[in-house]
């Protein structure tokens, strides 16, 4: 998921896997949102930033939602559209980390 936000492309033909295993629990929200010409991070009500990029924020959110993961929690990392509407770009424990850049 995070490659459609970083960069990385899919190979033609690879085929996406299914977990093993999907939680019932909701997943803790990073919630990536850019404001004027920055980006923040809004986690549990409070926002963190600036962010320069888009990338630069993402990358932020990533690391934080993988130690909050490791932890035992389900994080995702979600990117938030002009229209405010948070679309998922990774998932502890689906996706990668560190993402590939």
């Amino acid at each position: 998921m995070l490659r459609l936000w970083l960069g990385e492309s899919t190979r033609a033909g690879e085929s996406a896997r299914a977990p093993a295993f999907v939680s019932n629990r909701q997943r803790v929200r990073y919630l990536v949102m850019r404001q004027e010409d920055v980006w923040f991070i809004n986690f549990a009500g409070e926002k963190y930033g600036p962010y320069i990029s888009e990338r630069e924020a993402m990358l932020f959110a990533v690391d934080a939602a993988q130690k909050l993961g490791a932890s035992g929690e389900d994080t995702e990392v979600c990117r938030v559209d002009e229209h405010g509407d948070a679309q998922p770009a990774w998932s502890y424990g689906l996706d990668p980390y560190p993402p590939r850049l």
